[in-house]
């Protein structure tokens, strides 16, 4: 999968926290976590404003797509947006595990409190 084939996936949720601290130390902290996560791979990373992570799996295929965007107070508000596909009554289930269960919000709210915690 490729960047072009990200829009064509469903959206599933987004979740957002604001840093107090600019783009740049958002980015760099946020591409240091990021770096070398199992199951993606860098579709796009356009420095200080979005990384999108792609991957798949026989049970879904997915991005997560960060967007940083610096607010007037030179603080970044930070977005994690999910989309994915979970195809066959197999992906079915596997959605209600992973998505149904709260368990995947739960995972990206924890992985945004920590960038806000040490990009700050």
């Amino acid at each position: 999968m490729d960047a072009t084939e990200i829009p064509a996936l469903p959206f599933v949720d987004e979740h957002t926290t604001t840093v107090e601290a600019n783009t740049d130390a958002v980015w760099r902290d946020l591409t240091a976590r990021m770096d070398g996560a199992r199951g993606f791979r860098v579709a796009v990373s356009t420095p200080g404003r979005e990384l999108a992570l792609v991957g798949h799996h026989p049970f879904s295929r997915y991005a997560l797509i960060f967007h940083l965007d610096e607010t007037e107070q030179g603080h970044t508000h930070l977005r994690a947006e999910t989309r994915a596909r979970f195809p066959g009554p197999a992906g079915a289930v596997y959605r209600r595990l992973v998505i149904g269960t709260g368990a995947h919000a739960l995972v990206v709210r924890h992985m945004l409190t920590k960038v806000r915690e040490n990009a700050a």
